[in-house]
């Protein structure tokens, strides 16, 4: 049980940048090229593969190579609806 708590506090850490929430909602509604998602998020190319490395370490999403192009997608369907549901709670304390 203590292993599975701290994968958990694990995953909230990676889970707790702003951009990497608005990755993982992005990638919820489907698979992305990196140039997309960078647009789609809001950030720089650069910022947003320095948050896809860690997310890839921490195993959330994965890259599938096309041609020279990447599209990243949600490894878990777990990991996106956390993320949703928590997005959900603070919009009824609103």
């Amino acid at each position: 049980m203590d292993e599975c708590i701290e994968q958990a506090a694990s995953l909230f850490k990676v889970l707790s940048s702003p951009v990497r929430l608005r990755i993982i909602v992005r990638l919820h509604e489907s698979p992305m090229a990196v140039q997309e998602l960078a647009e789609a998020v809001g950030v720089s190319q650069t910022l947003l593969s320095q948050h896809l490395r860690v997310m890839r370490m921490a195993g959330l999403v994965r890259a599938d190579l096309d041609g020279r192009h990447r599209t990243y997608r949600i490894t878990d369907e777990h990991v996106s609806h956390i993320v949703l549901d928590a997005i959900s709670h603070s919009k009824e304390e609103h």
